[in-house]
């Protein structure tokens, strides 16, 4: 912020915030911590690898006619393959894609395994995924991300810390609230908005996190409920990672 910007005056400035304290201190995670992001963000490459090629394959048929459709697990590969059997010209260009895409599918496999792996072996990722909705991969990403729970004085702030949050703009007679900042691990982020969608839409078990996602989604719209319930979700996992207790499920009747 300085006018004059050069590496001698770069020093001097960073000595004066130094010297007056205006500054934040950074958490350096542990090592392990980071051996369990770089999985998780390997996963995540691979698994977008898999649907752009998919995509792609998708793109090429859909230009001359031939759709695909809704296709899980191998049916993908053997419902392109079906589409492209009499048309050696079209079959030139997506047998490749398609050898790509199984070799992808087996890496994912591969780091599946290894992801179930880690949480069998987590006293703490065991908990977190008696939580609704949360999975292994949410449970270790939640691990690897907060690191050390003990750093946030309330379980409110971590949602706050992972950007699910709505912005806030209050100056004079203006006061408006907007979107959720997107701060912190986007990866984190997501996954328990995949986690939240989870709780409300495949579920089936009654809890007073749901029931109040379910009137959210009444209210405001499911979108919006998905958000929330995030965020929730957050607030819950590290509260429960400071009791050291698993999720508490609730009935209708006490509740009532």
């Amino acid at each position: 912020m300085q006018i004059n910007k050069s590496d001698r005056n770069d020093a001097a400035g960073i000595a004066r915030i130094m010297q007056c304290g205006w500054y934040k201190e950074v958490r350096v995670k542990d090592l392990d911590s980071h051996a369990i992001k770089a999985l998780l963000v390997s996963r995540a490459l691979l698994v977008k690898i898999k649907r752009d090629l998919e995509n792609q394959i998708r793109g090429l048929l859909k230009n001359l006619g031939l759709v695909i459709g809704r296709a899980k697990m191998n049916v993908f590969a053997v419902r392109a393959a079906e589409l492209v059997e009499a048309r050696p010209e079209l079959a030139a260009a997506v047998e490749p894609l398609l050898k790509a895409r199984e070799a992808v599918e087996r890496q994912i496999a591969d780091l599946d395994r290894k992801v179930m792996q880690m949480a069998r072996n987590d006293t703490q990722v065991r908990r977190f995924m008696t939580a609704p909705g949360v999975g292994p991969i949410t449970a270790l990403c939640f691990l690897a991300t907060i690191d050390d729970p003990t750093r946030f004085k309330r379980s409110r702030s971590v949602g706050a810390y992972v950007g699910l949050t709505t912005r806030r703009y209050a100056s004079g007679e203006i006061d408006w609230t907007g979107r959720i900042s997107k701060c912190g691990d986007a990866m984190l982020r997501s996954y328990l908005y995949e986690a939240a969608n989870v709780l409300l839409t495949r579920v089936t078990r009654w809890s007073t996190l749901k029931a109040w996602g379910i009137r959210l989604a009444k209210r405001s719209g499911l979108r919006k409920a998905k958000v929330a319930v995030a965020r929730k979700l957050a607030v819950i996992l590290h509260r429960m990672w400071i009791e050291g207790a698993e999720f508490k499920w609730s009935s209708k009747e006490v509740t009532a």
